[in-house]
């Protein structure tokens, strides 16, 4: 059942975004063609599981090959029919006839309304300068904290009206302040004029120690909880640190490979990121780290890259051991399992079962270390991929589809969590940790307008889908048809 719900969830997502790929025509639907060739491979291995058909790892390569195949065809088909114009399809505001002739400013063509904001006179007239018919044409002003928002038409495509706005508002006030492109609460765009002051601050002497007291304490629980995995407990048997050095230091590359995803996409987009917040617990080792930006962001699409960048390095870092760790497993591997551990995860279980076979039907079943080490760093880059604030996921989602669908997404998520607390303690200390810590959206990219594309909110919602099929367990009756558990 759960199995059944997760894929029609996935289709109903695939349906909506063939709706809105639809008025873009062609291309719009060859982008779409592309998130699908993307989800296939997915839907098959997972659907056919859910009724009790198996492939090989060989069948399972070759339709993730070919599914690669067909996205780089389409592409390059996509490519070809967008050619070198590609505002062609991006379906601009309608832009007036009066846009033909040389564009008046504002305060020529219509007067701005003030409301008293809070800005300088001069540098609000300077402001309202920047602004003509060809860009956003602006006829209302509101102050909104230490800036003012301007009301008014988008004339252009968001990106390129963001970029001269931008330069316009640099070279005639220096870097004094910042524009964002947003959608008001009229849902209609308007321009947000901030002044620098206001954005976000480098890390404080404070900060940084706070960080380091939580890398240090986080490499203690790691190295706690591959004690506890041997059998022992390594605060009271020190002397035993040889031993538990080599699980702990799979289970620390993990945090360390996806914290370094997020800064090597972040310094493509020349944003900064303070310190890394990890959250040390003995069960699994760690929760993850919080991450949070030093700098303004340009646009949904860094979000996304750089949120995204974290949990896919790390999560193939971890699938990669996993995988490996089960294909390495034999009679007289080095740990024992009961076979019912392997019904805690959809993913794991059928990972496993293709892997191991009848092995699954054992009451235990012997694996590589791999196993649990791949395991673990899996469900801690799930449980960073939760879609609730500020956590990847939600930072993924919000870049995806907006801010009120990410809000929504996060209290939905508060909840579920909040219900498997009931049964897991481990859900209340992340649901305290989401509450206190996380649940915040992102702040606004400068802008905010123009969405990431089709291909990046395929690799959203695939790895969305490989986080829900990481955290929900097998059902007893999908357990028994896949013969995982004796």
């Amino acid at each position: 059942m759960i199995t059944a719900v997760i894929l029609l969830v996935a289709l109903a997502l695939l349906g909506w975004g063939f709706y809105r790929a639809l008025p873009l025509g062609k291309p719009g639907v060859l982008a779409w063609l592309q998130s699908v060739a993307l989800m296939l491979p997915w839907f098959l291995f997972f659907g056919l599981s859910a009724v009790g058909t198996f492939i090989n790892l060989a069948e399972a390569l070759s339709l993730l090959v070919g599914s690669t195949l067909i996205y780089i065809a389409l592409g390059r088909w996509l490519r070809d029919i967008v050619g070198n114009d590609p505002e062609k399809y991006i379906s601009p505001a309608p832009t007036p006839p009066l846009a033909q002739s040389p564009p008046p400013p504002v305060a020529q063509a219509e007067p701005v309304q003030d409301a008293t904001p809070a800005l300088p006179a001069a540098d609000l007239q300077t402001i309202r300068g920047i602004f003509g018919v060809d860009t956003f044409f602006a006829v209302e002003a509101i102050p909104y904290q230490a800036g003012v928002i301007f009301k008014g038409n988008l004339r252009g495509e968001p990106q390129s009206t963001h970029e001269r706005l931008s330069v316009r508002l640099k070279e005639r006030l220096d870097d004094r302040y910042r524009l964002f492109l947003v959608e008001g609460m009229e849902d209609k765009p308007v321009v947000v004029v901030l002044p620098s002051s206001s954005d976000p601050k480098p890390a404080t002497v404070s900060q940084i120690v706070l960080a380091i007291g939580l890398g240090v304490a986080t490499i203690a629980t790691c190295l706690e909880t591959a004690g506890l995995m041997l059998g022992f407990d390594l605060l009271t048997t020190p002397a035993r640190l040889l031993e538990v050095l080599p699980i702990g230091a799979g289970i620390l590359l993990t945090l360390a490979v996806h914290e370094i995803g997020h800064l090597v996409l972040a310094k493509r987009y020349q944003a900064q990121l303070l310190p890394p917040f990890f959250l040390p617990v003995l069960q699994i080792g760690s929760f993850g780290a919080i991450t949070r930006f030093a700098s303004l962001l340009p646009s949904r699409t860094a979000l996304f890259d750089i949120a995204f960048a974290g949990p896919a390095v790390g999560g193939l870092t971890a699938l990669g051991m996993l995988i490996a760790g089960l294909l390495l497993s034999h009679q007289g591997s080095y740990f024992q399992l009961p076979s019912e551990f392997f019904q805690g995860s959809l993913l794991v279980g059928l990972l496993a079962k293709v892997a191991l076979g009848n092995a699954l039907q054992q009451p235990v079943v012997d694996v590589h270390p791999l196993v649990v080490i791949g395991w673990l760093g899996l469900v801690m880059t799930a449980i960073n991929l939760l879609p609730a604030g500020q956590l990847d996921g939600g930072r993924i989602l919000q870049s995806i589809y907006g801010r009120k669908v990410a809000a929504r997404t996060t209290i939905g998520t508060l909840i579920v969590v909040g219900l498997a607390a009931l049964v897991n303690p481990l859900a209340l200390y992340w649901a305290i940790a989401i509450l206190f810590l996380q649940r915040d959206l992102e702040r606004p990219a400068l802008n905010e307008l123009t969405e990431p594309n089709d291909a990046r909110a395929a690799l959203g919602l695939l790895i969305l889908f490989v986080m829900a099929a990481t955290l929900l367990p097998l059902t007893p009756s999908l357990a028994s048809r896949l013969g995982i558990g004796g």
